[in-house]
């Protein structure tokens, strides 16, 4: 999944926030004097990730792409998702959307001083552009998909994959129906199993 996706599917307080960014900047990163807080949201991330690669639904949404870009139909996915969960929002969340959007990033600005060096960067041109607005539109996932590529140290075909997902808009929008309560569902049982943590802010 990618940023909205694990940020709506953390707990609300700050270091949850965090911990469940933080999975996409872990390289060379030591966590162990994280906040507990952090590192749960931390394992609840890598969780999802888990889960979403595993899942029938994805698997079968991978296949809806060429073969030059199948080796990266899960990256695009887990961008687009973001847009179908702004598209869906309301039967996914009682919150309204613009107080989320304004929740989170006040959040992940109190909390930059727990972030990486590259997770900084990243959380600091999120905040000032309000990337997670732009997933609205399939342009805005267009451009994230896009920008993504120059950061991938490997050869990819990202630069205008946005194409085979308007493409497969129907599909992928009905895919991601039947996928996402499944992974509410995971989360929610994950949230019943895991121990208590000391969440306040430092």
């Amino acid at each position: 999944m990618n940023y909205l996706a694990h940020l709506f599917l953390s707990k609300t307080d700050d270091h949850s926030l965090v911990g469940n960014l933080l999975g996409d900047f872990m390289n060379g990163w030591d966590v162990e004097d994280m906040p507990p807080g952090v590192l749960a949201g931390l394992q609840n991330h890598r969780a999802i990730d888990g889960y979403t690669d595993s899942h029938s639904v994805v698997r079968e949404l991978r296949t809806l792409f060429s073969p030059e870009r199948r080796r990266f139909a899960g990256i695009i996915l887990d961008v687009a998702f973001d847009h179908y969960l702004l598209k869906h929002w309301d039967q996914f969340s009682s919150e309204d959307l613009d107080s989320f959007f304004d929740r989170v990033y006040e959040s992940l600005n109190r909390t930059m001083h727990l972030m990486p060096e590259r997770m900084q960067l990243v959380v600091t041109s999120m905040l000032s552009y309000r990337w997670l607005d732009t997933y609205r539109e399939l342009d805005g996932v267009g451009f994230a998909l896009d920008r993504m590529s120059q950061r991938l140290r490997v050869k990819n075909a990202l630069p205008g994959s946005i194409t085979e997902v308007k493409d497969n808009d129907v599909a992928i929008d009905s895919g991601f129906c039947n996928f996402f309560p499944d992974l509410l569902a995971f989360v929610a049982e994950r949230d019943r199993s895991d121990p208590p943590t000391n969440n306040k802010s430092k």
